[in-house]
C-alpha cells in the first residue's frame, strides 16, 4: 500500500524537495532568493484585486521574500509529497480502494493549497534558522569583514532580510542574513561586494563596498573616534 505506483507522482516531488534541501544544507542558501521591498510605492507594484488583496501579499504569504526561494521551493515540494501520499493513504483506508482520476485531482488540489500554505507559516523561522546554520557565535569577529550578497539583493532594516557569503579568517564560508542600515543609499545586487559594518540581534549590518555608504560609515567612525579621544 506504501509504495502502490498510484504514490509515483508524489514519491518524485519528494525526492525533488529532499535534493533542494540537500543543496540548501551542502551549497550556498539563498542564491536564488527573491526579496519584496517593503518601501516600494505600492502604485507602481501592487495588483489590486476585488477585494482588495494585493499581488504581492498573496506572494508573501506564500513565502516569497521571507526566505531564500531555493528553500522555499524544496520545503513545499517536501511538503507536497508527504501530504499527497497521506491523502491517498487515506482515502484508501476510508473508501478501500484507491481514487480514481476526479478524487485524484481533488488530492492533488488540497494538498498542493496545504503544502504552499504550511511553506508559507514555516518559510521565515526556517529561513532563519538555515541562514545561521554555520555562524559563529562571536558576535564582533565578522565586522569589518567583506562579502558578496548571495540573495537578489539586500533590503533595508525592517523591509525584509538578504543574505550575503563571507570568508572569515580561517576561510570557512559563512551565509549570514544581512540588512542595509537605515541611512544607506545603495543597494547591493545579486553577487555584489559588501562590507560588514555592525550586527543586530538577528542580522548583520552591511553596506556596498567601495560606495557612498562605506565612505559615510568611515567618515562617521572617523567623527566617533575623535569625539571619543576628545572625551578621555
Amino acid at each position: 500500500m506504501l509504495f502502490h505506483l498510484i504514490h509515483t507522482p508524489y514519491w518524485i516531488v519528494l525526492g525533488m524537495g529532499v535534493l533542494l534541501f540537500l543543496t540548501v544544507i551542502f551549497g550556498d542558501v539563498g542564491d536564488e532568493e527573491v526579496e519584496l521591498e517593503g518601501d516600494a510605492d505600492p502604485l507602481e507594484v501592487e495588483v489590486d484585486l476585488e477585494e482588495g488583496i494585493s499581488f504581492l501579499t498573496i506572494l508573501h504569504w506564500l513565502g516569497v521574500g521571507r526566505a531564500p526561494l531555493i528553500l522555499l521551493l524544496a520545503l513545499d515540494f517536501s511538503l507536497l509529497g508527504v501530504l499527497g501520499w497521506f491523502f491517498n493513504v487515506l482515502f484508501y483506508t476510508l473508501r478501500g480502494s484507491w481514487p480514481g482520476v476526479v478524487w485524484s485531482g481533488v488530492i492533488a488540489i488540497a494538498a498542493l493549497l496545504l503544502a504552499l500554505t504550511t511553506g508559507g507559516l514555516c518559510s521565515r523561522p526556517l529561513g532563519q534558522i538555515f541562514a545561521q546554520f554555520s555562524e559563529d557565535t562571536s558576535r564582533d569577529r565578522l565586522l569589518g569583514c567583506s562579502g558578496h550578497v548571495s540573495s537578489a539583493h539586500i533590503p533595508h532594516s525592517g523591509t525584509g532580510i538578504g543574505q550575503v557569503s563571507v570568508l572569515d579568517a580561517n576561510r570557512n564560508r559563512l551565509i549570514l542574513p544581512a540588512v542595509l542600515p537605515p541611512w544607506a543609499t545603495v543597494t547591493p545586487q545579486h553577487g555584489q561586494e559588501i562590507l560588514i559594518i555592525d550586527r543586530q540581534e538577528h542580522e548583520y549590518i552591511v553596506v556596498a563596498k567601495d560606495s557612498l555608504d562605506e565612505a559615510t560609515w568611515l567618515r562617521q567612525q572617523r567623527q566617533s573616534q575623535i569625539k571619543d579621544s576628545e572625551e578621555s
